[in-house]
């Protein structure tokens, strides 16, 4: 039996799951932004996969629904067929998030019987199965936050739940970048611009956990004006913010955060593609870099046009999406740079990741 893995079956193999929990992410927002987050109260992962099936289960299903407070402090006029426009999508969710689990663990458990997993690829498969698992429980997690008097998710594990999908695309990204190490070419490295790199990431990944609390709190709606905020460089109402929590939980404050964070990122990102243009990188990395650039401008502009547009579902989904694609290209930016930083020889490197597989 061979016990060497065919390195492109991984790579495709880990693609097509990072592109799933991307399209998980699309239909997320949808989600999110059409207020279906709520309509299934249960979470059942073996019977909940098939939806209702007759007119008598339906009746079931939005009998449920009418015992939480989503349904009589927000919904109580809503009818069965309005009932069933805001479950399919997030049955659908649920359902996809479902299928993005066979997909990594089937393939695993076919790649370890056949004995051509160990090593640093078997750990690193074994996290992304742990973040998975992970992922679907804070789901339900979050979900349960708002099956409360308050029917609202909370904003901390929306944004957890997030950050958990960023974690868990960029492990799978990052898995795939080293196992490609031998089409890249060494470079003298450079410390300063790796160090920015990683500064860079940081703010990206900040600026997103920003822009989940504004989903969560809504506050999206609250200042529908830009630069300004209604004619204010910054609301008034910050003058009554007392405590640490009152920021955390003030939509006022993390809409102006989350817009002047932006700001901040977009600034970085044209520094650090000025410093890249003059330093010795391969072709494909400078490339990345100027996506990430093109990348920054496009959500910068999405997330000006999504405010003042007052959120509408396209554009809101779209500028979530960016978000995800933007960080992503960033963790390559940074797998990139770490190689030249590291003076790893890529061919020697993927030998000896060849040799502990094996």
């Amino acid at each position: 039996m061979n016990t060497t893995p065919p390195i492109k079956a991984l790579i495709i193999w880990l693609l097509s799951g990072a592109f799933l929990i991307l399209t998980m992410v699309v239909i997320g927002g949808i989600t999110r932004l059409t207020g279906s987050g709520l309509s299934i109260v249960e979470w059942n992962v073996i019977s909940g996969t098939l939806p209702p099936l007759s007119e008598a289960a339906w009746q079931i299903a939005f009998n449920k629904y009418q015992q939480f407070p989503e349904f009589q402090k927000v919904n109580f006029n809503m009818t069965l067929t309005d009932f069933k426009q805001i479950f399919w999508w997030e049955y659908l969710h649920r359902l996809l998030g479902r299928l993005i689990g066979l997909v990594f663990i089937i393939p695993f458990l076919f790649f370890q019987i056949r004995r051509q997993l160990s090593g640093w690829l078997l750990k690193r498969l074994l996290f992304i199965l742990l973040l998975g698992m992970m992922q679907g429980a804070m789901g339900w997690f979050m979900v349960r936050s708002g099956l409360v008097d308050n029917p609202h998710v909370s904003h901390y594990r929306l944004a957890a739940h997030l950050c958990l999908a960023l974690v868990l695309i960029s492990t799978i990204l990052w898995t795939v970048a080293d196992l490609r190490l031998s089409v890249a070419k060494n470079h003298p490295p450079d410390t300063g611009l790796f160090r920015f790199s990683k500064m860079l990431l940081a703010f990206l990944f900040l600026q997103i956990v920003l822009g989940a609390f504004v989903a969560g709190l809504k506050a999206g709606f609250y200042y529908n004006t830009f630069p300004l905020m209604n004619g204010e460089l910054y609301p008034s109402v910050f003058h009554e913010i007392l405590t640490w929590r009152n920021f955390m939980e003030n939509g006022s404050f993390m809409q102006f955060a989350h817009r002047w964070v932006a700001i901040l990122v977009l600034g970085l990102l044209f520094r650090f593609w000025h410093k890249s243009r003059h330093a010795d990188l391969s072709p494909g990395t400078k490339q990345l870099i100027q996506a990430l650039l093109l990348l920054g401008l496009l959500q910068v502009g999405l997330g000006i046009a999504t405010l003042v547009l007052q959120v509408p579902v396209v554009l809101g989904v779209l500028h979530q999406v960016v978000a995800v694609i933007l960080f992503s290209c960033a963790v390559l930016v940074v797998h990139q740079l770490q190689i030249a930083y590291r003076n790893l020889v890529p061919r020697v490197h993927l030998q000896e990741k060849a040799n502990v597989i094996g």
